[in-house]
């Protein structure tokens, strides 16, 4: 009985895999933020969110109803920046999983341009890869290029990613962010307390810790990625 279950099992999971490792084409009818846009396909609506990525939070509520202080700078230039990109048009989607609220992650691309990517070299969001895994992760080197350009987001002295914005909302829908650096990212202000290079960028290009890049050339702690360095 128990090999069955078992059988059972990896057989519901290989089918979950199958349906989500999915490519089609089709046309963007909502952009609900700057990085998550609505589709419609077999006959209904999917909501799919951009892979990788983190836009600024717009001031959504739920059911279309606005709320200020959810808004975060930003926020409605990534809609719009997303908007003129891709509303009404033809995408290719590449699905790479199923997000805690039954949206499809994946990942846009439209006549050879990379979506989910553009955002990030706009400033018009965050890479979200996570700094264990990054490595030289392309979107990272479009997160330094955006930030040393000054472009969206990156505009801002202190830009607060859109992970930490939304902490308060959650503990307290009342309370307000503060525009300073996020107590987590200030745990970690100096390149002896990094483990290594990945960590070491998660922390200037996700934190803003500057103290990290002395010569302003993009890559954190020398000693750690001088590797980095062409």
């Amino acid at each position: 009985m128990n090999f069955i279950r078992l059988l059972v099992a990896l057989c519901a999971c290989t089918l979950t895999q199958s349906a989500l490792a999915q490519e089609f084409n089709v046309r963007i009818i909502v952009v609900l933020d700057g990085d998550t846009v609505l589709v419609r396909r077999g006959g209904g609506t999917v909501k799919i969110r951009l892979a990788e990525i983190d836009a600024p939070e717009v001031a959504h509520a739920g059911m279309g109803t606005p709320d200020p202080q959810k808004a975060q700078p930003y926020g409605e230039d990534s809609r719009r920046s997303l908007s003129a990109m891709v509303l009404g048009k033809q995408v290719d989607v590449v699905t790479l999983a199923v997000d805690q609220y039954g949206r499809l992650v994946a990942k846009l691309s439209m006549d050879g341009l990379d979506v989910n990517a553009e955002q990030v070299r706009r400033g018009m969001a965050w890479a979200a890869v996570g700094w264990r895994q990054s490595g030289n992760h392309p979107l990272l080197a479009l997160q330094v290029e955006a930030r040393q350009a000054g472009r969206g987001l990156w505009a801002q002295a202190h830009p607060v990613s859109p992970e930490i914005w939304r902490k308060p909302f959650m503990k307290n829908p009342a309370s307000q962010p503060s525009a300073a650096m996020p107590s987590d990212c200030e745990k970690k202000q100096y390149c002896s307390e990094m483990g290594s290079c990945a960590e070491a960028r998660h922390y200037l290009t996700h934190c803003g810790v500057r103290s990290l890049d002395g010569n302003g050339d993009g890559v954190p702690c020398e000693s750690l990625c001088a590797a980095d360095k062409h």
